[in-house]
């Protein structure tokens, strides 16, 4: 053990991610506390976040950017409750939060004309056979399956439905085709590596077009309306939030978007997230005990990786083992302080699951995959297996 080299961060969450390298919460000082979100200072703040992101993500310039509560949750919900009705959905799940979704239109939204397209764990649904006509909901990368769509190809350039993504933890890390996309939503908690519970919302103008000219059938909470006399409410999109942000998670934000400018923009921090990847994926390619649970390489997340185990010692192991061993490894680990919570999501199979976006470092990853070799064939040797 005194041999391996410890990770500098041990923070390999998949949300609320690792901070940014060289954070401190002196960073956060200029901290607009104890004021009004709608005086001229804290409006100005909220202002800033928005135009930050639409210049380093390149958001086109008639796309409307908005800070909403309830993380990237919320900002989903907003969408769906806001836009869904007036045309078929096509729901598109393969891990838990894309599940979340449907059962939101299902369920909830009660939508008669929802078609679901699912796949496993470790896969994608048939991308080809989405139907454009419809309002389209996807993930674009599934946290808890560390799944992601290749590209932006299948999307229908010339669609009559919406499309609506979740890109939550893959904004800042992967490429989306703007032009391609009418709903985009995500978090300050991922790759940037912010606080919790405030979500962005970018809207094409047709999907504002949707908003304006389009009354849903259920009563809207007030935390999702987003227009005001059947006209979209552009306060929303110029930080007037609706609720009352944190200007403490407003401040580290900013602090993060600095940052990003700083290394070189958009450009640097998917090269970061791709290096960070490719330190695991050289690392699983030379171990026998472990895999990917995304089946193919084309649809491997660079930040949410997700994996299984598969020795044959472990295999042979009834179903109860074959859950506890992986909590095992993460529990050893994190009472080493070696790494936190990269155990898999609750709902996914048994396996581990860790963070690679661009606040972790190469290193530090580099330094994970000796303890995590380490600590499997510590936790084989506890279930009586023979050491390798």
């Amino acid at each position: 053990m005194t041999a391996l080299a410890r990770p500098e961060a041990p923070h390999f969450s998949s949300g609320p991610c690792a901070k940014r390298p060289g954070w401190t919460l002196q960073n956060l000082n200029d901290a607009c506390l104890g004021r009004s979100h709608r005086a001229k200072i804290g409006k100005a703040k909220l202002k800033e976040v928005i135009d930050r992101h639409r210049s380093i993500l390149g958001i086109p310039a008639d796309y409307r950017v908005g800070i909403v509560p309830a993380s990237d949750t919320g900002a989903v919900e907003m969408a769906l409750w806001s836009l869904l009705g007036p045309r078929p959905v096509d729901l598109l799940a393969w891990e838990s939060f894309g599940e979340g979704w449907v059962t939101d239109v299902v369920k909830q939204l009660k939508l008669d004309d929802a078609r679901v397209l699912k796949a496993d764990y470790g896969d994608l649904p048939d991308l080809g056979a989405v139907d454009w006509t419809h309002d389209v909901v996807f993930t674009w990368n599934g946290t808890t399956s560390g799944v992601r769509v290749p590209d932006g190809d299948w999307i229908a350039a010339d669609r009559e439905g919406l499309a609506i993504c979740d890109a939550t933890s893959a904004v800042f890390a992967q490429d989306l085709p703007w032009d391609k996309l009418d709903v985009v939503t995500w978090s300050w908690q991922k790759v940037l590596g912010g606080e919790a519970a405030h979500g962005m919302l970018v809207l094409s103008p047709r999907a504002v077009a949707r908003l304006e000219s389009h009354v849903p059938a259920w009563p809207m909470p007030k935390l999702f309306r987003m227009t005001k006399g059947g006209k979209l409410n552009e306060g929303i999109f110029k930080g007037e939030t609706i609720n009352t942000p944190s200007m403490l998670a407003v401040e580290d934000v900013l602090d993060a978007l600095k940052w990003v400018e700083e290394i070189g923009g958009l450009k640097a921090t998917r090269a970061r997230a791709d290096a960070n990847a490719k330190v695991l994926s050289d690392w699983v390619a030379a171990t026998l005990w472990i895999d990917y649970l995304a089946v193919r390489p084309a649809v491997r997340s660079n930040t949410s990786v997700c994996l299984k185990i598969v020795d044959p010692w472990f295999t042979a192991l009834d179903a109860d083992k074959q859950a506890a061993v992986p909590k095992e490894i993460a529990a050893l680990l994190e009472a080493e302080t070696v790494a936190y919570d990269i155990g898999a999501y609750r709902d996914a199979p048994p396996g581990l699951r860790i963070w690679a976006g661009s606040t972790v470092e190469a290193s530090d990853l580099k330094a994970l995959t000796g303890w995590l070799d380490w600590a499997f064939e510590d936790i084989k040797a506890r279930f009586g297996a023979p050491a390798a």
